[in-house]
């Protein structure tokens, strides 16, 4: 094309020259790399990469029930039919029996929270004294708990995460023995217990077994509360007194510094430290529903050193809420169940529950509203409600982070003194859902976690286990640049069911992961199987309009249908990926025609062609190659046409015309500008290329099919522009950016070239390259601020198309401007359609 390779052609990306639909490189694998070649255009067909997993509620609002495909509707081949006779066969039917019992249990977990019994947190209630009597106890239904609940082995605890004793068994088969000798009751249980720990002594020394927050200050005072109130260990006293060394050097450790997040880290262990505290300091740290950091344990500790009505008051509610066994946290609700929406959305399978979705997202947005202190006062919680909240449409604002925005606030908290890799991992995920540049409480944000991220991973004693893995690719994949079912893949693959929660003792905030595996696996392997009959049915499209006939064309099909299949993933949106993988692959042609295919004649014959349109003449044809791509355009953009004017109620099909020959005109003012060596300006530039792009024909007509009713008002509305514009905006520049250096080698110009060639010699190629950057940015931003803003003319669901293609682009030309090997390619296509699930065992 132009020699200033303005008109990125193809489907997906408007390199400077033409582009190929994005060769998505499968999900960890390494950042995609262009090979160079013939092809010197990058069209959609060219590039693949790997999708974030985002809101499938927004496309579609019904059971995952595919219905028909486009068998039934006028002008559609017959091929097409065996994918609907296949989609409501018999293997439909039966998913959906299997998955029925399934989903009624995760949507139970979702709208009622189920907090496991902690023995640790009831021991400690258990051994408050009953106000003005210190010789009974306050809450005898826990001491009575804890005696009817001792393991076989004499050890207390709720082992739900594995058979072999650890140490918060072993922590709370010691506050379990503390709570009856307080009250001189069981003494067979302790005797039990006592063994118990004496048995497993040797794993308290070890330092390489994980352990609860704050273990080497809470059992050691323990074991030294124990040893005070006469209790005996069947253990060697040398090794006693290493553990009650340790406890001594923790002691001297917190007095040698003091802060905020010290002081806090030590309220928090008041189990282990009793009388060592100045309990006005700890009461510092004190809730308004009376707890100290929603623990029962931590409160009881303290109410029972230093008596406070509201921390009583707190213990009431929670016994009264649970009965004889209290939970490690409480409350938690909002926590467990956005964990559960995230965990929802990263496996695939959130439009299964999107009632149940916007109820919990519209509970949490009004406790935001409200200042929460569940939520404003959790890192974590506050960390991961910003995010879906924001991305789920809700408006709220970053202001609302300012008391985390600086690495010292952090460290000042809880968890920042904990240097907690979960905390820190949310706030490095919410930084970059900006929408403004105006949002540098979010900027600072993402600038210090991520560093402190980095830290972690280079850091000799971070434990190579499922966080370092999701650490790891958060850094190095943004979310604007993952593809959907190839990121759904990986998440369901490294999916851990029994996911634990390390707080003063362990705890399973979900109690339906297996639950939630089960579905996904079934979900995405169901998929597949959509998949590759839609794929099939392309191949067979291809061949019958001949586009594998065309020597000039490049045949990207599996490529164009990946970029399709990875993003628009529900089985049920058939239609749009259809429309999507065909212009994608009509884009890629067209592209390789006026690049290299064609001549001057064959391209003005071809434009000449589509302005008829029905008005053509089979002697019009210039040539057998103007015949075969006009006839595959004609037809497909008909076909197309007739169904999404079926699905719309209205005739669509000349907008679907107009979109097309608006291409067409645009890469042939690049061609005029090739051949007569007219250098644009940057404005000329990039207002044709947004359109020579080529992302209109895969795009827009998509739109259609995602089962929102549009209006011309719609298409002609301002928004609907400006989305396209900000989009191809986005394509066009990180394009150029990344194929600069060919380009130029090339004797092309782009956005590069062009801002240099204009600043009169004041701008160099790498300042030329930072002022695109940043237009790339606050493009993105744009786009992500348009698409998210709710009441607008467009709807939601036709929005979420322009940035999934967005965040294609952003994959594709993340680090590189050449085409991904095409290993890496076949691994992507072989990912989303072809290779069953590797679940981990």
């Amino acid at each position: 094309m132009s020699y200033l390779k303005v008109s990125g052609v193809c489907s997906v990306l408007p390199a400077p020259r033409r582009h190929a639909l994005l060769l998505l490189p499968a999900a960890p694998l390494s950042a995609p790399k262009f090979r160079s070649g013939r092809h010197r255009r990058l069209t959609f067909a060219r590039a693949a990469g790997n999708v974030e997993p985002r809101r499938l509620g927004s496309f579609t609002r019904t059971r995952h029930r595919p219905p028909a495909l486009h068998s039934t509707r006028a002008g559609i081949p017959p091929s097409s039919a065996c994918i609907e006779t296949r989609l409501v066969g018999e293997d439909a039917r039966l998913q959906n029996v299997h998955t029925d019992g399934r989903e009624a249990r995760i949507k139970k977990q979702l709208q009622q929270v189920e907090l496991s019994p902690s023995s640790y947190d009831t021991a400690w209630v258990a051994m408050v004294p009953l106000p003005g009597s210190p010789g009974t106890p306050c809450f005898p239904q826990c001491v009575e708990w804890i005696l009817l609940n001792q393991q076989d082995d004499g050890s207390w605890g709720i082992n739900e995460f594995r058979s072999s004793a650890n140490k918060d068994i072993l922590s709370s088969t010691l506050a379990c023995v503390l709570a009856l000798k307080k009250w001189n009751v069981g003494h067979e249980h302790m005797r039990r217990g006592l063994h118990f720990i004496g048995r497993n002594f040797s794993i308290v020394m070890d330092e390489q077994i994980a352990a609860p927050i704050g273990f080497n200050v809470i059992f050691p005072g323990m074991l030294r509360q124990a040893i005070t109130m006469g209790l005996q260990f069947p253990v060697r006293q040398t090794d006693i007194d290493v553990i009650l060394h340790l406890w001594e050097m923790e002691v001297k450790r917190f007095d040698a510094k003091k802060s905020c997040g010290r002081e806090a880290y030590m309220a928090y262990v008041a189990e282990g430290l009793g009388n060592l505290l100045d309990w006005n300091e700890v009461m510092k740290f004190q809730r308004k529903n009376g707890s100290l950091f929603n623990s029962p344990s931590t409160t009881a500790a303290a109410l029972i050193c230093n008596y406070d009505d509201k921390a009583l008051g707190y213990l009431n509610l929670v016994v009264s809420k649970f009965g004889s066994a209290v939970p490690t946290v409480y409350p938690l609700n909002i926590y467990c169940q956005l964990s559960m929406v995230d965990s929802l959305e990263k496996i695939g399978i959130s439009h299964h529950f999107s009632t149940e979705v916007k109820g919990i997202l519209d509970m949490t947005y009004s406790f935001w509203l409200q200042r929460d202190e569940e939520i404003m006062l959790d890192v974590a919680t506050c960390a991961m409600a910003f995010r879906l909240l924001r991305m789920n449409g809700y408006d709220v604002s970053s202001d609302e982070l300012s008391h985390i925005a600086e690495a010292s606030a952090f460290h000042d908290s809880l968890q920042g003194y904990l240097n907690d890799t979960k905390s820190i991992l949310e706030l490095y995920r919410a930084s970059k859902v900006t929408v403004s540049e105006d949002e540098l409480i979010l900027d600072n944000l993402g600038s210090w976690s991520g560093s402190l991220l980095t830290q972690k991973l280079f850091s000799d004693g971070f434990p190579r286990i499922s966080t370092y893995a999701e650490v790891e690719y958060a850094l190095k994949f943004p979310f604007y640049a993952t593809l959907e079912r190839l990121e759904h893949k990986r998440n369901i693959e490294h999916f851990d069911a029994r996911d634990s929660h390390m707080m003063n003792t362990e705890y399973l905030p979900c109690h339906v992961n297996q639950e939630l595996l089960s579905l996904a696996v079934e979900d995405f392997t169901f998929s597949q199987s959509i998949y590759r009959d839609e794929l099939q049915y392309l191949d067979s499209w291809v061949k019958e309009n001949k586009l594998d006939q065309l020597q000039f064309a490049r045949q990207k099909l599996t490529y164009c249908y990946l970029s399709a299949a990875a993003t628009i993933f529900p089985p049920e949106l058939s239609d749009a990926r259809m429309s999507w993988a065909k212009n994608a692959v009509l884009t890629t042609v067209v592209d390789d025609f006026f690049d290299i295919g064609g001549s001057k004649e064959e391209l003005e014959n071809l434009i000449a062609l589509v302005e008829k349109w029905d008005e053509h003449h089979k002697d019009d044809f210039y040539s057998e190659q103007v015949k075969i791509v006009f006839c595959a355009l004609y037809t497909t953009v008909n076909q197309l046409g007739s169904m999404a004017s079926a699905v719309q109620n209205r005739c669509v099909r000349n907008h679907l015309i107009e979109t097309w020959l608006q291409l067409l005109r645009s890469m042939m003012t690049e061609t005029k500008w090739q051949v007569t060596q007219y250098v644009p300006t940057v404005e000329e530039y990039m207002t044709n290329g947004v359109v020579s792009f080529a992302l209109g024909p895969i795009v827009l007509p998509a739109l259609y099919f995602v089962g929102e009713k549009i209006s011309e008002c719609v298409v002609k509305d301002q928004e609907h522009s400006e989305l396209f514009r900000v989009m191809s905006t986005c394509g066009r520049l990180l394009n150029d950016i990344q194929g600069f250096e060919r380009e130029g080698s090339e004797g092309k110009l782009n956005s590069v070239s062009l801002l240099v060639l204009h600043s009169g010699g004041s701008m160099s190629v790498e300042g030329a390259k930072k002022a695109i950057e940043k237009n790339i940015v606050t493009s993105r931003r744009d786009l992500l601020r348009l698409v998210l803003k709710e009441d607008t003319v467009v709807p939601r669901a036709c929005k979420e198309l322009f940035w999934k293609m967005c965040k294609i682009l952003h994959l594709f030309y993340f680090q590189t401007d050449g085409f991904s090997s095409p290993k890496e390619m076949a691994s992507a296509v072989d990912a989303v359609i072809n290779e069953p699930l590797k679940l981990s065992s």
